[in-house]
């Protein structure tokens, strides 16, 4: 039934197709006057029905395929069940299928962000502004004739980040959140790793968000559903588009410490009290893992729940797997009814073994309560990893923009399992004021191949990694602990060329079952890992070949200059010297 009117709105129209009526172009005014644009796809009756909403940069009108064409192709063709039982026309990048929830009771409402896809405005990314208008959206869903009051957040990444942030701000309306792979922390997470610039978020911008950007019209995509340009209705001048958006990465690069530009952008966890339904994958380091695993903790919500998953970062949310999960949980606190939810673990892992293997298991809380934390000691002699600390003094040096240093483990006499949150602790000098340390965390089989697997971009992901600027070592005392160091990023501390120091570096949670007979491995090297195979050619929403790290690589110049990070470092062990990898090591139930 169309019950939506808005009278003398030229973009407004309304449709029955796809067994739903579609309001598209649908006007939410923001309280400074701006408007933006959504789509409301809801059953064609009078009901009144929960809300699942997004809100975000992507374009609601731009199909799946058009940018990001490869990960609809590996999608389909791993997960057959993403396409079956719907026409697809409405699929859109990181957000529910409309096809697929409408039918099951629910109204979806996809809104364009400010300055993005059909919605004007001035686009900057994740400020008090844009966060501000999401929670004007939620309000917004929860009072329109076809919604019973309840409004759910879902999607992944960028859709799933300011989940976070909105639901700290208490809208009265918002009743659930799934956050699915979305980072919590915008600068140790999004921007800077250890303090140490990624150069992801520039070619983001570029691939992904400049095109959709609002005004860019014409030039653009034209809506499959709908035949309306994806970031249109007007088109503007080049000059028009820069004077109506912030530079991303200029904007990250004249902050790099946590500063006041973060902290707008930062997320004060303990407000969140909503029901949380929080995803992670074990593969998506740096930007996703860290944020859903940390959120999960300390999120004031009682109510809450951590699923953790593999194998590439968009496909498991669109899977029966994961309509499924999610369904289940807004159900339950959008509908009132927890006959599929009642029973359903705090803590779900898909326990992952090497070969893309994964076996689900319950558990009641994260980290596990009966972690065995073990001490592997870096024993020069060898370069192998011992439980029993070295007792005589080495000195290691290593090149900066080389292989770096790997120590290795006995071959393991069981299966073992790894899983949580890990450390670093090194001694360390420079032959310059700085150094910047790579360590990552490596399975090999007998024969010495290594094992990686399809992360959330890089079909060729280590097991774990971990980074650290050597002058921002500094840690927050009352957030760190010995397995999860805190640093503050808040104070520059240069090195002294040949003076020792000790640092410590946080690898980010993850989870592996290390099969008996194979090794585990710490590399610590001055620059991103290398896939030691051939590099694989990436994705079509990405700028860069994957050679082991996906899109997420450290090379921008002005963040390290090679006078100073094309460096030597020296590693200090034995005797006085700490030098040690701490494992989250998982006995059997």
């Amino acid at each position: 039934m169309d019950d939506i009117k808005y009278t003398g709105d030229p973009l407004f129209k309304t449709e029955v197709r796809e067994g739903m009526r579609v309001d598209w172009d649908v006007p939410i005014e923001m309280d400074d006057g701006v408007v933006l644009r959504a789509n409301v796809y809801r059953p064609d009756d009078d009901g009144q029905y929960p809300v699942i909403m997004s809100h975000g940069p992507y374009g609601k009108d731009l199909h799946f395929e058009e940018i990001y064409k490869t990960c609809w192709d590996l999608m389909c063709e791993n997960h057959p069940d993403v396409p079956r039982g719907s026409t697809n026309i409405h699929q859109a990048w990181e957000v529910a299928d409309p096809e697929k929830w409408v039918p099951h009771g629910y109204v979806l409402v996809r809104v364009d962000s400010r300055g993005a896809g059909r919605s004007p405005g001035y686009l900057e990314h994740f400020n008090a502004r844009e966060t501000k208008d999401f929670y004007d959206c939620v309000e917004w869903g929860g009072v329109q004739p076809w919604s019973n009051g309840k409004v759910g957040l879902s999607g992944i990444s960028y859709y799933a980040i300011n989940q976070w942030q909105v639901a700290a701000l208490r809208p009265r309306h918002l009743a659930a959140i799934c956050p699915w792979e979305g980072s919590a922390d915008y600068y140790r997470e999004g921007a800077y790793h250890g303090g140490i610039y990624s150069s992801f978020a520039r070619h983001w911008y570029d691939m992904q968000i400049k095109q959709l950007q609002h005004g860019y019209g014409d030039r653009g995509f034209r809506s499959r559903a709908n035949g309306e340009w994806s970031a249109g209705p007007e088109t503007l001048s080049d000059n028009e588009l820069g004077a109506n958006r912030f530079d991303l990465h200029e904007s990250m690069r004249a902050h790099p410490m946590d500063d006041e530009w973060f902290a707008e952008r930062g997320i004060d966890l303990e407000k969140i009290e909503v029901p949380i339904l929080s995803c992670a994958n074990w593969g998506g380091a740096p930007l996703h893992p860290r944020g859903n695993f940390r959120a999960f903790m300390l999120a004031g919500s009682k109510e809450k729940w951590l699923e953790v998953h593999g194998l590439e970062h968009w496909s498991l949310y669109y899977t029966d797997y994961g309509n499924d999960l999610q369904m289940r949980f807004f159900d339950c606190f959008l509908k009132g009814d927890d006959s599929g939810w009642k029973d359903q673990p705090r803590v779900s892992l898909n326990v992952r073994h090497p070969g893309e293997k994964f076996v689900p298991r319950a558990e009641d809380e994260w980290p596990l309560a009966r972690t065995e934390f073990t001490t592997y000691h870096l024993e020069p002699a060898g370069q192998i990893l011992s439980e029993t600390p070295a007792v005589e003094s080495a000195e290691i040096t290593y090149e900066a923009m080389g292989d770096g240093l790997t120590f290795l483990s006995n071959p393991v006499s069981e299966d073992t399992e790894i899983c949580g949150p890990m450390a670093v602790k090194l001694n360390i000098s420079s032959d310059t004021k700085d150094a910047d340390l790579f360590v990552i965390l490596r399975v090999f089989q007998s024969d010495m191949k290594e094992v990686t697997f399809r992360g959330a971009l890089d079909p060729h992901t280590p097991v774990a990694s971990g980074w650290l600027r050597a002058s921002h070592r500094k840690l927050d005392p009352e957030l760190s602990t010995e397995a999860a160091p805190y640093h503050t990023h808040d104070e520059l501390q240069e090195l002294t060329p040949g003076e020792v120091y000790e640092v410590d570096v946080e690898i980010h949670s993850t989870g592996i079952v290390v099969p008996k007979g194979y090794r585990f491995g710490l590399s610590i090297r001055g620059c991103d890992y290398v896939y030691p195979g051939e590099p694989n050619s990436g994705l079509s929403n990405m700028k860069n070949t994957f050679t082991g790290v996906g899109p997420f690589l450290h090379d921008d110049e002005t963040d390290r200059p090679p006078e100073v990070f094309d460096n030597n470092v020296t590693v200090h062990l034995g005797g006085d010297n700490a030098g040690y990898v701490l494992l989250p090591i998982i006995p059997a139930k």
